[in-house]
């Protein structure tokens, strides 16, 4: 990987969300939530909130901030680099001619087959559809810059976006930065307004590393900057969905960084009719069963705390006894997380605020989990119990409307056409995951993580 550190000049910001504690010497935040002790000399140089690279010291710690996703890179866009774009593209010569007008780079498309052939300058033709991993790997192999692009043929970037991600490679470690998709339009409809708003190739505001099992755990193939000496076999043609989930994955065991900057953005033309739509959200939920083979671990839909698991599993039991279990549960992993904290000035309001957003993330996971990935399950269980139906049917209201609040700024929909939507999302992508674990005879990718 050659050189590690960070440059000279390097900069970074702490996130808005890390609190300080006892006047800067902590930092609580990051993915997955830490509590950061630091130095006094540490404390006093990102008294301001930012972080420059000036020697070994700064750029040790501002790699550790970045690491913990406690601080991301404040850079401004730069040249873009020398860069080859390619396009995978089947059946979509419209789309390709739109693209191609935004785009000043040089461009290969790749022609996974179409029935009639595709018209652009540089295209590679595959005789037969051999599947978007293997056209973006063909494309991959004829092209000789240092970076490439891959993006798709239904997606148009928005302007300065290849600026804003070139200037992540300053990262030597970097192996690549993807942006954050946005709808392509005004939306037509309800389904498309609540596409434009929750679709799963947008992955939200905030910028953060991407590491398995986090928040962001990977960025779509949609639209990536990618170093390409750190490709390799680039991606795995065994794999005709999840495929961009496996590459990053592998990149991350080699060792190497990954970046999501929603700053940089590229809109894509979302699916809007109610069968194609349900027909994408079911072929994703089938991408987890050969991840699962191939990543042991990092498929689990659940990731908890054997306290807060204990305590979410309590709370949504609907029971007294849940409720008295879930407060001893959380009471003893408080007290013994109080004594963990001890260094602290004030340990016990530590303590508290872990334990709320812990059991708070927890129970969000949980909900979702009941209505996404295990909906079989719940049905089931809701038809043995009129307690379990109730219970089930106010956890699929509440996170449902708690989604809308979290995803629905602009006012797109209403709470309830929005809930139905978010069901129905769910019910397809669960579909497609068990369809798969039946497919694949193993249940790896429907087992929690608990530790």
């Amino acid at each position: 990987m050659g050189m590690t550190e960070l440059p000279a000049g390097f900069r970074v910001r702490i996130d808005p969300a890390v609190r300080r504690l006892d006047g800067g010497a902590a930092l609580l935040g990051g993915s997955p939530t830490t509590l950061l002790r630091l130095k006094p000399q540490a404390a006093e140089l990102i008294a301001d909130g930012e972080l420059t690279v000036t020697s070994p010291a700064t750029a040790a710690l501002a790699r550790r901030f970045l690491d913990l996703g406690i601080a991301h890179p404040d850079l401004g866009p730069r040249p873009v680099a020398e860069v080859t774009v390619i396009v995978p593209v089947k059946d979509n010569q419209p789309g390709i001619d739109r693209l191609l007008k935004s785009l000043a780079q040089h461009v290969i498309v790749v022609d996974d087959g179409s029935a009639i052939p595709i018209q652009a300058p540089h295209v590679i033709r595959h005789a037969q559809c051999r599947g978007p991993a293997a056209a973006r790997n063909t494309g991959l192999a004829a092209a000789t810059t240092e970076f490439v692009v891959f993006i798709d043929s239904d997606a148009v970037p928005v302007a300065g976006w290849l600026a804003i991600l070139s200037a992540h490679f300053a990262d030597p470690t970097l192996a690549l930065v993807a942006p954050r998709i946005i709808s392509l339009g005004d939306p037509a409809g309800a389904l498309g307004r609540y596409e434009q708003i929750r679709s799963s190739l947008d992955l939200g505001a905030k910028p953060g590393p991407v590491v398995p099992r986090s928040p962001v755990a990977y960025v779509p193939s949609a639209a990536m900057m990618v170093r390409r000496a750190a490709l390799e076999d680039g991606f795995d043609e065994s794999m005709h969905v999840a495929e961009d989930v496996d590459l990053c994955w592998r990149l991350h065991e080699a060792g190497w960084r990954l970046r999501y900057e929603p700053a940089a953005q590229v809109a894509h033309e979302h699916r809007t009719t109610l069968r194609t739509w349900l027909g994408r959200k079911a072929f994703y939920g089938v991408g987890a069963a050969p991840l699962a083979a191939r990543h042991a671990g990092d498929v689990a839909p659940l990731v908890l705390a054997p306290w807060s698991a204990a305590a979410g599993v309590a709370l949504l039991s609907g029971t007294k006894t849940g409720a008295v279990s879930a407060v001893a549960a959380t009471g003893f992993a408080g007290f013994k997380l109080r004594r963990t904290l001890g260094g602290l000035a004030h340990p016990g309001r530590a303590a508290a605020r872990l334990l709320a957003m812990g059991l708070g993330g927890a129970l969000w996971q949980l909900a979702s989990g009941i209505c996404r990935h295990y909906w079989p399950l719940a049905v089931l269980v809701g038809l043995c119990s009129r307690r379990a139906r109730r219970v089930i049917a106010l956890v699929a209201l509440s996170e449902g409307l708690a989604d809308w609040a979290t995803h629905d700024g602009p006012g797109n929909l209403d709470p309830m056409r929005y809930v139905l939507f978010k069901r129905l999302d769910d019910v397809g992508y669960g579909a497609g995951l068990w369809w798969g674990a039946m497919r694949a005879r193993s249940l790896q990718a429907l087992l929690p993580r608990v530790g």
